[in-house]
This record gives C-alpha cells, structure tokens and sequence, in this order.
C-alpha cells in the first residue's frame, strides 16, 4: 500500500484544513504531516483513532493475561465458577 498521497507538507494543512478533515473522515486513512522534509506528526480521524486505542487496550490485556499465565497466576474455571455460584446464593 502506497501512502505517498498520505504525506502532505505542513503548509498544505494551514491552507486547506477543512478539506484535509473531510478527506481524513471519508478516506479514514492517516495523513502524515511534514515540516521541511521531514516527517513530524500524524493524523487521522476520530473514528480511526478510537478504534486504535480499543485495539491497543484489548492487546495490552492479552499481554497481562499472557504474563500472568507465564507466572502461574491462574485459577482453574471450575473454581471460579464455584465461587460465582456462591456469590449469587448469597446476593
């Protein structure tokens, strides 16, 4: 995938910030924001990005259930199931 047409210089957002929000929310792709040559930020829209941090935030537990794991930081189901089970009795 191409993103040569995702990298725009930094004068082109001052000058056409409204297009590049309508282009981010249509395209939901990222823009990469240039400042004398070189690349300094990147942006995307809303939706993308909330979709990102949920993604990164259900990665990051796995990564703690996997460590947990690694470490013998379990309990069985059939435990917890019991102890589930006698909570709602005692509610």
């Amino acid at each position: 995938m191409s993103h040569a047409s995702d990298i725009k210089p930094v004068s082109y957002l001052k000058a056409n910030a409204a297009e590049v929000l309508r282009d981010l929310s249509e395209q939901r792709r990222p823009l990469i924001i240039t400042q004398n040559g070189e690349a300094r930020a990147v942006m995307q829209d809303i939706a993308s990005y909330e979709e990102t941090q949920e993604t990164l935030a259900l990665l990051k537990i796995l990564a703690l259930g996997s460590r947990e794991i690694e470490m013998g930081e379990v309990t069985p189901v059939a435990d917890v199931a019991t102890r589930l089970r006698a909570k709602r009795v005692r509610d």
